[in-house]
Formats: C-alpha cells, structure tokens, sequence
C-alpha cells in the first residue's frame, strides 16, 4: 500500500482546524484509511453498539454512586486503556492463529502496524490527560494552572470524540477483517465486567442492581455484535473464521441512476393551446370587428335585407 501524503487523516485537517478538538478527533481517530462501512444497517448496528460500550466503560453506577467524578472517570479511563493494550492485540494474535490455514501474516501487514499505531496513539493521548489532570491540581500558580487548564480542556474533548470514533472502528481493525471489531468490543466489555463479578464489588449497589448494571452492558454489546456479524454472514460472505485474504469481494458503491429521458414520441414537438395565454386575444373576438358574421357589422352576406334601400333610393325614385 503505498504511502501518501494525507493518508491518514485524508488532507482535511489544516491551523484552523486546530480550533475545533472534535474535528481533529475525527480526523486523527478515523483515518482515511478504515474502509467505510458495507451497508446502512450494519452502520446502525456499530451506532448501537457504541452507545453500550459507553455504559460499559464509563459505567452507570459512577453517577449513581455520589455524583459524577472527573478523578474516577479519568482513573477509569487509565484502567480501560490498561485493558486495551492487553486485549487487542491478544485477541488479534488468537484470530491470526486461526486464519493461519487459509493466508500469511506477511499480507496484513500494513493494516495491522496502522491498527497497533492508532491503538497506541489513544492510549498516549489518554494517559496525557491524566497527567495534565494532575498537573493541574497540584500546581499553586495561576498562570500555570490557566495555562495547563486550557489545554488538558482541549485535550479532554479531543480524546473524548476520539474515544468516541474508535468503539466503533475499534482502532481501524476493520481494515484487518470486518468481523474484528464486533469481536474486540464483546471481548473487552466482559472483561471489564468480569472482575466485578468474580470480586462482588456491586459499587455500593444492591445485589440486583448491580447485577443488572454490571452484566447490562456486556450482554447488550454481545447481542448486537452477534446480529452484526451475521449480517456480514449472509449478506456478504464475510465469516469471522476465515482469513481477510480469501473472503469474497466485497461490493463497491452503488452507481448513481442515470436520468430517465422524456416519455413520448422522439420526433413530435410539444404541443399546446393556440390560444393559450401566450396570444393576446383569438382571432376572431365578438366587437372588435374581426367577426365576419357578428350581428350589426354587416358582414353576413345572406342576413335578410328590404327589398328596397332607403327612403329616396327606391326605383322610382322617392
């Protein structure tokens, strides 16, 4: 694959840019290279599950513990990334022993260095939020802590768009295999709801609703990665099993419709009312004269007349 300028964030960022944390998160966290999505549904089916992976990783008993706590979800956040670089690539050297059958490592080699680069990007940028979040409460001066404060607020959206765009494309392994990241975001919702389980920390909530809020999440990211990955079964061929290199080609954009031509015969001009609005009046219009047998103009040749003109004009005379 050959190395462009503005292949990774498409050569839409510029200074101005810069201005705008969410459009760089965009740009930066959704490279250009992630192949785009196959169909609409699966699209609303990756939404779904991000919107879960969210409850996930945040976690809904941190509001309903005390109130919502920037520390404890940046210390989530920590822990979260933690598990990310433990689980992603674990999980993709499984899947790569499976395909091992049916191709090589050596023909995903470029999109599995850019899904390593783009992990540890978000990862980086996370823990520099933390740092600065530190930086920030334990400085005493106030122009530092104005000057680190606008820029760990800068960087809190960035990296909170950015976590965003990657529980969809979960770090571009889409470009490895469509089934991938279904599967990484099943994998890690678990584990982040396992050592709850295992531990019975319920987070100060009752056995019941702890269990709801804890195993909620996960199982509601299993269901809709199942349905999603089915889809690409069926309806594309595309199984979690079977190497990227030997799956069917996917379809390409649907071509725009090209307009339909007028109905009717090729060679007949339009036609229309001869005396539509466009002529000022019909030809022969009753008063004006261009009546030849209107009454009292004395143009119809066979209207009665008397035998004898007017007075004085008889013949003899009058």
């Amino acid at each position: 694959m050959a190395r462009t300028y503005g292949r990774w964030t498409g050569g839409t960022l510029s200074a101005r840019t810069f201005l705008k944390p969410h459009h760089v998160a965009s740009a930066v966290f959704h490279p250009a290279w992630i192949p785009p999505s196959l169909d609409p549904s699966v699209e609303r089916l990756k939404r779904i599950r991000v919107i879960a992976g969210a409850v996930a990783s945040v976690g809904v008993y941190t509001v309903l513990e005390g109130g919502f706590d920037i520390t404890e979800l940046l210390e989530n956040a920590l822990t979260a990334s933690a598990v990310l670089l433990f689980v992603t690539p674990l999980t993709v050297g499984v899947m790569l022993f499976v395909w091992r059958r049916t191709g090589t490592v050596r023909q995903l080699r470029v999109p599995l260095l850019d899904s390593l680069k783009l992990l540890l990007l978000f990862i980086g940028c996370v823990v520099a939020v933390v740092l600065l979040a530190q930086t920030t409460n334990s400085s005493g001066s106030v122009l530092m802590i104005l000057g680190v404060g606008a820029t760990m607020m800068w960087m809190l959206i960035f990296v909170a768009y950015g976590a965003v765009r990657v529980s969809g494309n979960f770090f571009g392994t889409a470009a490895v295999h469509r089934c991938l990241p279904a599967l990484l975001a099943t994998v890690t919702s678990w584990l982040m709801a396992i050592p709850d389980l295992v531990t019975g920390d319920l987070h100060g909530l009752g056995l019941t609703m702890g269990v709801v809020f804890i195993l909620g999440a996960p199982v509601t990211v299993t269901a809709i990665a199942l349905l999603e990955t089915g889809r690409l079964r069926r309806r594309y061929g595309i199984r979690l099993a079977t190497h990227p290199a030997s799956l069917p080609p996917v379809p390409g954009p649907v071509p725009p419709v090209p307009p339909v031509p007028p109905s009717g015969l090729p060679h007949v001009p339009p036609q229309g009312n001869p005396y539509g609005p466009t002529h000022p009046l019909p030809p022969y219009v009753p008063g004006a004269g261009g009546h030849p047998y209107a009454p009292g103009t004395g143009g119809n040749p066979y209207a009665p007349r008397p035998p004898y003109g007017p007075q004085g004009h008889g013949p003899y005379g009058g």
